[in-house]
């Protein structure tokens, strides 16, 4: 319960960062398989079913179900994003483990059989940025029904003759289902909206399963049997892949500027950044000093501030980023004396590159600010 209601609060106490989300924009689909961690069970057979014996007149024992761990666990879903970090989706999913022991039997080690779970999930999610172009955390919770099936769960005596055991083969019935999901998208470059994910998620149903079986010496049927198992909770850790319809790749880089000539060459000085970053290190800020020294003895009519980045990140951060370093750059060059308004400030992204690379690259010379007087 304590583990359900920290993933609930966590989604809420998420939703007055929408500012820095991370939009996922359109309809999508996702898949994802991985590990299925199922609690042991407790069960409670129905007296007049009589779980433990084979007369029908004992009182019906309490027992637990215990399961092989970890098991199987699959989702599919197909949502639509919102472009503001918010989710919306349906998920269907199957998971699957294999029964190891049923205590409250008269059996209990030599059991088997297999725990079958499937249903849907109506989910939402909220998605993050951290600053980062290669990693978006995300939350969510989602509500639904499971169903719950039991196949060949028995209960069987391995030294009788003849054998005498317990089988159960039935579904259990339909209760509602919750689940609370952590997870982390990591953007497949150079396959525009295709991500992979890992997840973890807590999943739990409220209601009771209701089974009904036989109890047998030898092939011979000897009193019907029945057991309820109570809520149901499970640990995932689930790995997949999402694609989102409609994305399109980055613009052509805007055609180059048709600039009038003028009557004497503009002084270009060149400032350069570390990679992701864009504060500005002492060798900059001296670079910066000196155009802006330069600009009280020489005519200009303008002077241009224009930010670029390197390859290694997605075109969408990259323009944001390479338009954080032309402002900083601006801002000192107030700071040293020049008027606001002769600034034009202009970020360029990844176009433009000193050097030409193909994407990823993490090239020094194109982490840069280009200060221009004209």
């Amino acid at each position: 319960m304590r583990l359900r209601s920290a993933l609930v609060a966590a989604a809420l106490l998420a939703l007055p960062l929408a500012a820095k989300a991370q939009p996922v924009a359109g309809p999508y689909i996702s898949l994802g398989a991985g590990m299925n961690f199922l609690v042991n069970e407790a069960v409670q057979s129905q007296r007049v079913l009589n779980f433990g014996s084979f007369t029908g007149t004992n009182p019906a024992p309490r027992g637990s179900a215990h399961f092989i761990q970890p098991g199987l666990g699959t989702e599919a879903s197909v949502g639509y994003g919102f472009g503001n970090g918010l989710r919306l989706e349906f998920e269907g999913f199957y998971n699957y483990n294999h029964v190891h022991e049923l205590t409250g039997t008269r059996f209990p080690t030599n059991a088997g059989g297999e725990n079958e779970e499937y249903g849907g999930m109506f989910n939402a999610l909220f998605d993050f940025d951290i600053g980062t172009p290669f990693v978006f955390p995300y939350v969510g919770v989602g509500a639904g029904i499971q169903e719950t099936a039991w196949h060949n769960v028995h209960a069987y005596s391995t030294t009788l003759f003849p054998q005498v055991g317990e089988n159960i083969n039935a579904t259990g019935g339909v209760n509602f289902a919750y689940q609370g999901i952590l997870g982390l998208s990591f953007p497949v470059y150079g396959v525009p909206g295709m991500s992979l994910t890992a997840e973890y998620r807590f999943i739990g149903t409220s209601g009771n399963n209701t089974f009904g079986g036989v109890a047998k010496i030898g092939n011979v049927q000897r009193a019907n049997l029945g057991a309820v198992m109570t809520n149901e909770f499970a640990n995932q850790a689930m790995f997949g892949i999402r694609y989102v319809f409609g994305v399109a790749p980055p613009p052509p880089p805007p055609p180059p500027a048709i600039v009038t000539p003028a009557p004497a060459p503009a002084r270009t000085y060149l400032v350069f950044f570390d990679w992701d970053r864009a504060d500005l290190t002492d060798r900059a800020r001296q670079i910066i000093a000196e155009a802006a020294e330069s600009s009280r003895h020489v005519q200009y009519t303008r002077i241009e501030v224009n930010g670029y980045t390197d390859r290694s990140g997605t075109p969408q951060y990259n323009l944001r980023l390479s338009m954080r370093r032309a402002q900083n750059v601006a801002a000192e060059l107030v700071r040293d004396g020049v008027p606001r308004g002769s600034i034009d400030i202009h970020g360029y992204g990844e176009t433009h590159p000193l050097v030409p690379t193909a994407p990823g690259v993490r090239e020094p010379q194109n982490r840069r600010v280009e200060i221009i007087l004209h």
